[in-house]
This record gives structure tokens, C-alpha cells and sequence, in this order.
């Protein structure tokens, strides 16, 4: 497939008054990973559902793998869903499950069944209801990963998972993604989002604030560095430094701001005194994130 799998066009949603997506437009191709963020009520499981056809959109279209599946079922079959909140008959076992979505989707290998289980470690012998909320988890992505479908949408694909489960599910979603599944999945966990997605699409009150590459938002995202001086630096020690948009100077221990890149700021601290100790603060995604938040922040053009 050379056109792309998953295509939102001017997508919009309003319930009455309310706008909960509006004019979103976002494209993932064939063995391309895009992560999805966005705090709770952003419009992130709106837009989802309008991709999977649930939902009607009010304006604008949504395509996947060519066809708009509310009207396409026979392409349903190659997409995996995991939602933000599985619901499963209580009674129902992981195994019975599997064999019922496979029946819909027209068979799946069971070697395949059984190699999800045994990598994520899951008992698909108990019933639904009696599972923890990490265990249920790890059912989802089962049935959504067990017939190798070729476009994957995840909502919060890790809530409750252990930090062993989620390495291996995100290296699961890699493999997908290699043999050329396009993958659309949400996310708060953005340490992970950086890891796994090549591309990322932030949304905000139902609008995108930006889409770009990974590793162009991390070029632009400020930093936080933490210096620990042999003695206290002087008061000032940063003004006019490049780059540098703040510096909290408390003794030996000062926190600078960098927007761009770090040099200027460490020759500066080198040359001032001995410097101890750098510290980076926080994740560098994360601090875009929070940065595209703020109130008074704008929306940025669309990459």
C-alpha cells in the first residue's frame, strides 16, 4: 500500500453546543507509528471512534484503507481496536473471545494466539470478570493484534499494564509497524510516545496544535538543566546567553531554561566556576507538551 491507511479530512464533531473536534485533519501511512495526545476531553476518543465509523461525523470524512468502515465491514477485518475501556461478557474467557473475534474476522492462526499470550504473560483461561484491570488490558491487545491486521488504532493502550508488560507490548507494536501496519494509537505515558512513535499529533479542545516528527519537536522543545556549582554563582551568570529564557539562582544550585540548543549554557557555566553536577529536569517531550498547553499558548501551523 503506498496511499495512506488511515486519512481524517477536515473532521468534525459537535454534540448540540458543544464542538468536540473540530476541523481535524491527520493521515498515517502504511508502517508508520503515530502517536496521539492530548489530556482527558481533548477530542482523542471522538476522533477514534469517527475513524472506526461509530460515530457520525458532523462535517468532513474519515477513510480507512480506502473506505469508510461504517460502510466497509469486509475492511474491518484488518483493522485491530483496543478502546480506552474493553467490555467483555464477565463469563467470557480470553480464549472463547479470541475464537469469537476470529469468526468474525474469518479465522486467525492460533499459533499466533498463543505466541500474544505467552509474550505477554496472560492466563486466557479465566474468565473476563475475574481479571485485574492490567490482565484485562493484556486481552485487549491480544484481539487486537492476534489476525496481523494492517492498520492498528490503540486508545491508552498501557493503562494498567506493569513496566515488563509495556516494553513488550511496545515492542509488539513495533513488529506491526515493520511489517507495515499503520499504527494510530493515544497516549498520556509520553516517555513512551518518544520511544515507539516516528511521527506525533497533538490535539487540544478538538483542534490539532501540531503534527510533526518526533525528533523535529524535540529539536524545538525547550530544556531544563540543573547546574551545581563548587561555590555560588554570580547573580547573572546567564543574562544574554543564547538561548537561555530563564535562570533561578538559589546558592550553589542554579536551574536554567533553554530554548534551542544546550551549548551556549554549558560553556557558560564551565567558564563561571567548577561545575559539580548537570542534571536535565524532566522529559523533553513532556515539556513541549506542557508548553503547547498553556493558556494563552496558540495553535501552531501543522507540520
Amino acid at each position: 500500500m503506498s496511499e495512506s491507511a488511515i486519512v481524517a479530512d477536515g473532521l468534525t464533531k459537535r454534540f448540540g453546543a458543544l464542538t468536540a473536534v473540530s476541523e481535524l485533519t491527520l493521515t498515517v501511512d502504511p508502517g508508520q507509528i503515530m502517536g496521539f495526545l492530548g489530556p482527558n476531553g481533548a477530542g482523542k476518543t471522538t476522533t477514534i471512534r469517527m475513524l472506526l465509523g461509530f460515530l457520525k461525523p458532523t462535517a468532513g470524512a474519515a477513510t480507512v484503507l480506502g473506505a469508510a468502515l461504517a460502510q466497509a465491514p469486509r475492511v474491518r477485518r484488518r483493522v485491530g481496536y483496543l478502546p480506552g475501556d474493553l467490555r467483555v461478557e464477565p463469563g467470557m474467557t480470553g480464549t472463547e473471545l479470541f475464537a469469537f473475534f476470529g469468526r468474525l474476522r474469518g479465522g486467525v492462526r492460533q499459533g499466533r494466539v498463543d505466541e500474544l499470550v505467552q509474550r505477554l504473560d496472560l492466563d486466557p483461561s479465566r474468565p473476563f470478570g475475574t481479571l485485574s484491570k492490567g490482565n484485562r488490558q493484556k486481552v485487549g491487545i491480544v484481539q487486537a493484534l492476534c489476525h496481523d491486521p494492517d492498520v492498528l488504532i490503540l486508545d491508552e493502550p498501557t493503562t494498567g499494564l506493569d513496566p515488563l508488560v509495556q516494553r513488550e507490548f511496545l515492542t509488539l507494536v513495533t513488529e506491526a509497524a515493520q511489517d507495515g501496519a499503520a499504527v494510530l494509537f493515544s497516549s498520556h505515558v509520553l516517555p513512551e510516545v518518544e520511544r515507539m512513535a516516528s511521527r506525533v499529533a497533538i490535539i487540544r479542545a478538538g483542534g490539532l496544535v501540531r503534527v510533526a516528527a518526533v525528533d523535529e519537536l524535540l529539536d524545538h522543545a525547550r530544556r531544563r538543566l540543573e547546574f551545581r556549582f563548587a561555590d555560588p554563582p554570580q547573580p547573572g551568570l546567564f543574562d544574554g546567553v543564547p538561548g537561555v529564557v530563564d535562570a533561578d539562582y538559589e546558592g550553589r544550585l542554579t536551574t536554567v531554561t533553554v530554548d534551542g540548543p544546550v551549548g551556549p549554557a554549558l560553556r557558560a557555566a564551565t567558564e563561571a566556576g567548577t561545575v559539580l553536577r548537570v542534571n536535565p529536569i524532566g522529559d523533553d517531550l513532556e515539556d513541549l507538551f506542557l508548553s503547547l498547553y498553556q493558556v494563552d499558548a496558540q495553535p501552531v501551523e501543522v507540520a
